[in-house]
């Protein structure tokens, strides 16, 4: 099939382009600069998997998506970058919704549209939660701007299900050792400096990129999926016990808290992200037969080789 891929140069985008390209797919990538993307994807998969994909600055010269088979929009600024001033927030949702509803309305000008549209959210969209295990049916959503953004960027995707199947991807923290969270918070569990936030009771959705970028190809080949879905393992733990875990991977002690009020001095309102989480748990995708390669965080933390 083909395949149109927007924030393809990302760490999740990149992973997906090499799962596609082993499955025979063609993949057109979507990325502001075309020259650092292919130099990225030729450093972390070679010059056979970078070969194999196409590439686009832009979308400005779409007026419809008819020669596509699935859409997979990815794109958006990083939303641990920069502190979350109100320039940063709109930037944040602007990065999202702009492109998702230009993806939309592509979509719905297309006489042969593409057969499925999957679209980024996260976990984030539950807001800060408890203990309680949340699936994709929760209601008791907690309103904040994580929430907030989520929503619209949702309701956005959600505008083409008329025309495509939509699939909304609720991702929760994606571990790999290309880049992305675990790679920020490696650093001090290597220097023994590691440890929870605060008293680490919170939870942490986690899914191995491996399966992350498998998950997303499973939905575009299984046509009964549609709508909302949890990106996460079957094996949420708590950041104490993911600390815990990280530390003894890697051979080193795991003993000094982060205090919560230090994040917040540091970081703002963003601190939320790291001292509150969700217990997530990916119900539709389980039930939909999707086989996960890494369960459980110990053995995911050592296939990366960290």
């Amino acid at each position: 099939m083909k395949i149109l891929l927007t924030g393809a140069s990302g760490l999740i985008g990149r992973e997906i382009i090499k799962h596609a390209v082993i499955e025979k797919h063609e993949v057109v990538g979507v990325s502001r600069d075309v020259s650092a993307a292919k130099k990225r994807l030729k450093k972390y998969y070679g010059p056979q998997v970078a070969a194999k994909a196409e590439w686009t600055s832009n979308l400005d010269s779409f007026k419809d998506l008819n020669e596509f088979d699935a859409v997979i929009n990815l794109a958006g600024e990083p939303i641990v970058n920069k502190r979350w001033t109100d320039e940063q927030k709109r930037l944040l949702e602007n990065s999202r919704w702009l492109i998702t509803k230009r993806l939309a309305d592509l979509i719905n000008a297309s006489d042969i549209p593409p057969r499925v549209f999957i679209s980024g959210s996260a976990v984030g969209y539950y807001g800060r939660q408890g203990d309680a295990a949340i699936s994709e049916d929760y209601e008791h959503i907690h309103d904040e701007f994580s929430h907030r953004l989520c929503k619209k960027w949702e309701t956005l995707a959600l505008s083409a299900s008329a025309h495509s199947r939509v699939c909304l991807l609720r991702t929760g923290i994606v571990l790999s050792n290309k880049g992305g969270a675990l790679d920020k918070m490696l650093l001090p569990f290597k220097f023994g400096l590691g440890g929870p936030i605060g008293d680490g009771s919170h939870y942490m959705p986690w899914i191995h990129l491996e399966d992350m970028a498998r998950a997303v190809l499973f939905l575009i080949k299984t046509v009964d999926c549609q709508g909302a879905f949890n990106l996460t393992a079957p094996t949420p733990v708590t950041n104490k016990e993911f600390s815990k875990t990280l530390a003894g991977v890697i051979s080193r002690p795991a003993f000094l808290p982060m205090p919560e009020k230090i994040l917040q001095v540091l970081m703002g309102e963003m601190a939320d992200l790291l001292i509150t989480g969700q217990n997530a748990i990916p119900t539709k995708l389980s039930e939909a037969g999707f086989s996960f390669m890494y369960p459980q965080l110990k053995d995911a933390l050592q296939d990366l080789n960290l």
